[in-house]
């Protein structure tokens, strides 16, 4: 039987979450508050519908509607992530409902489009801060970390496809101006999401073609302390033999991998693509959901 998992991996690791899930969600709040309500924009997710729901029932708190419409999701959460992220997802929930019910900083800008922009930038780092932490604020959020996990789909690329499938729903309420504007905001709060959650994360598949394979493998596992894997192959062309160097480096060490490689060989042909996902002990990029 496997062991629960644990809920705080230390209190170091603690205080980082409640940290990034306090910032995060006063962000969140902020474009909420000062741009969104004042402009009529809506935003799409659990967030647009709570924005409409309280459109019908103003008297009704913002915060407590978030909170309410949160509660299937979490039942999902719990289910198909782990019940570290479904009670750090509460944490989140609670804490930007609080922010949004106590957080008001009016943004006064006069053009719309800054307006989306400013908000779209605003709400990608808040809910990015939140997802860099063991949980999320709720909403989308949760759907987005469950398909990362259960089929590889990009964060960002899922709150935009469902962000903008529940504005369509719910255009009728607003005038094809906000709709427009919203849009904006959703494009580019899922663009800053990617960019703060993944960050300098990122991992880089290398593949390396040299007569000096040997030497820059042998560096490249001394220098920047990273596997190697020799790939047999042959030439095309000439049908020489052919060693391919593979690896996996980090983004933030590919310069350094450059340079180690024109030291050797100026004449290297080297291949550097991106990756969606590394599964490793050391050099991996999985989710710490």
């Amino acid at each position: 039987m496997r062991n629960p998992q644990r809920l705080v991996l230390s209190v170091k690791q603690l205080l980082v979450d409640i940290v990034l899930l306090c910032s995060g969600s006063a962000l969140c709040a902020i474009a909420i508050n000062g741009i969104l309500l004042p402009n009529h924009f809506v935003t799409g997710g659990v967030t647009g519908i709570t924005l409409i729901v309280h459109k019908l029932l103003p008297n009704f708190p913002v915060s407590w509607i978030y909170l309410l419409l949160n509660v299937p999701l979490f039942i999902l959460a719990w289910m198909a992530v782990g019940r570290r992220f479904f009670f750090y997802s509460i944490l989140g929930t609670l804490t930007l409902s609080f922010a949004i019910a106590f957080v008001h900083i009016p943004i006064e800008l006069t053009d719309p489009i800054l307006n989306a922009l400013l908000a779209g930038l605003i709400l990608g780092i808040g809910a990015g801060l939140c997802l860099r932490s063991s949980g999320s604020q709720g909403g989308t959020d949760i759907l987005s970390v469950m398909l990362l996990k259960r089929f590889s789909i990009g964060l960002g690329s899922t709150i935009l496809f469902v962000n903008s499938l529940v504005l369509l729903l719910i255009s009728i309420f607003y005038s094809i101006e906000a709709v427009l504007y919203t849009l904006i905001v959703l494009f580019v709060s899922a663009k800053v999401v990617n960019l703060v959650v993944t960050g300098l994360s990122q991992r880089k598949a290398v593949l390396i073609i040299s007569p000096q394979w040997e030497k820059i493998s042998q560096e490249i596992l001394k220098d920047i302390k990273r596997g190697v894997t020799i790939i047999r192959g042959q030439g095309g062309y000439n049908k020489g033999d052919e060693q391919i160097i593979y690896s996996v480096i980090p983004l933030t060490e590919i310069g350094q991998l450059k340079r180690l490689i024109n030291n050797i060989d100026p004449n290297a042909f080297v291949v550097i693509s991106d990756t969606l996902e590394v599964i490793n002990y050391r050099i991996g990029n999985q989710p710490h959901w």
